[in-house]
């Protein structure tokens, strides 16, 4: 085993040139290369799609336009101070050759062109990464928050063991789980609101204070409880969020659960009597995808018996389309045969044990979305001491 030395050492050379390289390896590179150079794909096509008129050929337009058509996108997300220094930097850099080439590289402004056009365009890229700093310092407050609102990773309840683990693609997401106790019972809730990012993470925090507010004043079935986010969802017309979820009712001190699946992923569960597991198929349409009327014909609500031994997986759709280097998806099949080996154990351990498969299969893969699911263990009624 390797020990590090994490007393403060005097910074030198040696010191800086290991930081500037840090995670310089021809993967990492490669990796960054190819998201780099779809950032400006992108950035090319939408600008060329707001410039061009319609029925037009790309191809058709001259190389000028194109090249002024980007430059444009870049600058327009530039400030007018930015953009103006820019700009003399450009101009500053065509000067300095042009002179050189029309013979008057003698003129007495010529040899400082050069050096002003390096200087502004290092000073929008200084000031462009303090800025990119700081908004990234907001985006680790942001997850901080987002994070601390969900729930803990274990959580107990009346004769149940519950475990959850998440992950997010980007520094907040949009998938939700969330455990609630009641007088009456437990609520499991898992959700994934369309999109991902900021946008999405901020919807979520909505959908969850929202469900709090709904469970702890009516106290709804799984399908109330969707029905009543679908008005709410469906009240703005402007919206065009949809969200797709999960929820599970366990009363307290009895041997089954009611389920209600908003086109969500299938759920699992493993059966200790038959040792073998089951797919929850249950029709319902996502949320903010229909009225409210035609959810309440089309949503229906199941009772499925869960006894000492049993275990109920929730997940969202991250985790079993997850791809490793050869672009393979991680698979509900995979899922299904990792669940039905270790079913029957407690909620932590079989957590753990797709965690560890699902890392084992990505590698050194980046995530492409939100993972996030969870475990419930039917734990065996306590033994009365007489």
């Amino acid at each position: 085993m390797g020990l590090k030395n994490e007393t403060s050492s005097s910074y030198n050379t040696k010191a800086f040139y290991k930081e500037y390289v840090e995670g310089m390896d021809s993967r990492e590179l490669g990796k960054q290369l190819q998201s780099d150079s779809e950032r400006l794909k992108k950035l090319y096509k939408d600008a060329l799609t707001q410039r061009i008129p319609k029925n037009t050929s790309p191809d058709e337009i001259p190389f000028t336009q194109k090249a002024l058509s980007l430059i444009s996108a870049l600058t327009k997300r530039l400030n007018p101070i930015r953009r103006l220094i820019f700009g003399i930097s450009i101009v500053a850099f065509l000067s300095h050759y042009l002179l050189s080439i029309v013979g008057l590289s003698g003129f007495v402004l010529h040899p400082l062109l050069l050096p002003v056009s390096f200087i502004g365009i290092l000073l929008i890229l200084l000031i462009e990464l303090l800025e990119k700093s700081d908004f990234q310092k907001e985006l680790d407050f942001a997850r901080d928050i987002q994070l601390s609102l969900l729930p803990a990773s274990m959580r107990s309840a009346p004769q149940l063991e519950i475990f959850s683990f998440a992950a997010t693609a980007r520094e907040v997401g949009g998938d939700y789980v969330d455990i609630i106790k009641t007088e009456k019972g437990t609520y499991v809730i898992i959700a994934d609101v369309s999109g991902k990012g900021m946008s999405a993470a901020l919807y979520m925090v909505r959908i969850q204070a929202l469900v709090h507010l709904i469970i702890n004043k009516l106290h709804p079935s799984p399908k109330e409880l969707f029905l009543e986010l679908n008005d709410y969802i469906k009240s703005n017309k402007k919206d065009k969020t949809f969200i797709t979820a999960c929820a599970v009712y366990f009363p307290h001190n009895e041997d089954y659960f009611t389920l209600a699946r908003a086109g969500h992923n299938i759920p699992l569960v493993y059966n200790r009597e038959r040792d073998t597991t089951y797919k929850i198929k249950s029709d319902g349409f996502a949320l903010g995808m229909t009225t409210t009327a035609n959810l309440r014909k089309t949503l229906t609500e199941k009772r499925y018996h869960f006894q000492e031994g049993d275990s109920l997986l929730l997940y969202t759709d991250g985790l079993v389309e997850a791809r490793n280097d050869l672009n393979e998806e991680y698979g509900i099949e995979r899922l299904d045969g990792l669940f039905s080996i270790y079913g029957s154990l407690r909620a932590k351990t079989i957590t753990q044990k797709i965690q560890m498969s699902l890392e084992v299969f990505m590698g050194d893969e980046n995530l492409a979305d939100d993972i996030t699911f969870t475990t419930i263990h039917k734990l065996p009624k306590p033994k009365r001491i007489s």
